[in-house]
């Protein structure tokens, strides 16, 4: 069995500070500990890689320009030549990362360990308009998406909400123009202090991803918000679905949001109708959340009309 050689992709469109990630990682936190490694750069940038510096970590660089040289073979061809004991790959952001996560696409023990993605903050939603289908390609498979070029005018919760639509498990890293890392906790549009948390349409798609992520933050609060049915003739007895269709950025996104409700008379309220409901939100393990989550238990309910703007946003 050939021996297991870690993987680390640095994912992200030219200019977004992918090889100044590399060049942190190697040297600022230490990172190779002496062992043996490559990187593999497949975009020329505007920071360069300096060999000989390199070398004082025991790291070598190969290029690799053209997307039709990404290939088994080549990187097959670059482990026999340099046998090392960790990969670095500075993926370019227009090539498919299907090359990367297809089984069979890497040599025999090379295993991706951890998969960052570099995103200049002030381009971001241009690129989301324009090559959304890439943008969501290079975030999906991201364990760490790191927004550079922040201050204290960046929308972060807007950026935040935009990557966990696409990819709920990220860690979101948030660095200022001068390379420190911004901490600050994120502020919520209402008061999770509130006896009674009063949802409006612009809140719900909010409230609904951080109770997803931070459920114990809501374990015995109570909300209130308008809620579309979703309890089809099949659904198990005694249990509905209040939510809302959310949108992230086009029609195509829509999707429906919401948390399971257990409800005695949960057969009485029609599907696809609009109720406005005040619930107790328990931490509960759920079959549909495949470990604990948020659950509903309603204080009241309400019937109500449909709004005229029947979706709510990430954004």
């Amino acid at each position: 069995m050939a021996q297991e050689i870690p993987v680390y992709i640095f994912t992200g469109f030219m200019d977004s500070g992918k090889t100044s990630l590399v060049l942190e990682t190697l040297f600022e936190n230490d990172f190779s500990d002496g062992a043996r490694g490559v990187i593999i750069a497949c975009e020329d940038g505007d920071v360069e890689y300096d060999e000989k510096k390199l070398a004082t970590v025991n790291f070598k660089l190969v290029w690799i320009e053209n997307e039709e040289d990404f290939t088994l073979d080549r990187l097959s061809e670059i482990n026999k030549e340099m046998r090392p004991e960790q990969v670095f790959i500075e993926y370019n952001g227009t090539w498919g990362v299907d090359r990367l996560v297809d089984e069979g696409a890497l040599p025999d023990g090379w295993t991706i360990v951890q998969t960052l993605s570099t995103v200049d903050s002030t381009s971001f939603d241009l690129y989301l308009t324009n090559m959304r289908a890439m943008m969501q390609e290079q975030l999906f498979p991201s364990d760490v998406v790191i927004f550079n070029r922040t201050d204290d005018d960046t929308d972060r919760g807007h950026l935040r909400r935009m990557v966990k639509n696409i990819n709920r498990k990220a860690q979101i890293v948030y660095e200022r123009k001068d390379g420190t890392i911004d901490e600050r906790p994120e502020e919520l549009p209402f008061d999770v202090n509130q006896d009674l948390i009063e949802l409006s349409d612009a809140d719900y798609a909010i409230w609904y991803m951080d109770a997803a992520e931070n459920c114990k933050k809501y374990d015995g609060k109570k909300v209130r918000f308008l809620a579309l049915v979703y309890n089809p003739d099949k659904g198990k007895k005694g249990i509905f679905v209040p939510g809302r269709f959310a949108m992230t950025c086009c029609i195509e996104d829509v999707t429906f949001v919401g948390f399971k409700c257990k409800y005695d008379h949960a057969d009485e309220i029609p599907h696809r109708s609009w109720i406005d409901i005040t619930a107790e939100v328990k931490v509960e393990f759920a079959r549909e959340y495949k470990g604990k989550g948020p659950v509903l238990y309603p204080v009241t309910i309400e019937k109500a009309e449909k709004p005229e703007d029947e979706l709510v946003y990430f954004s």
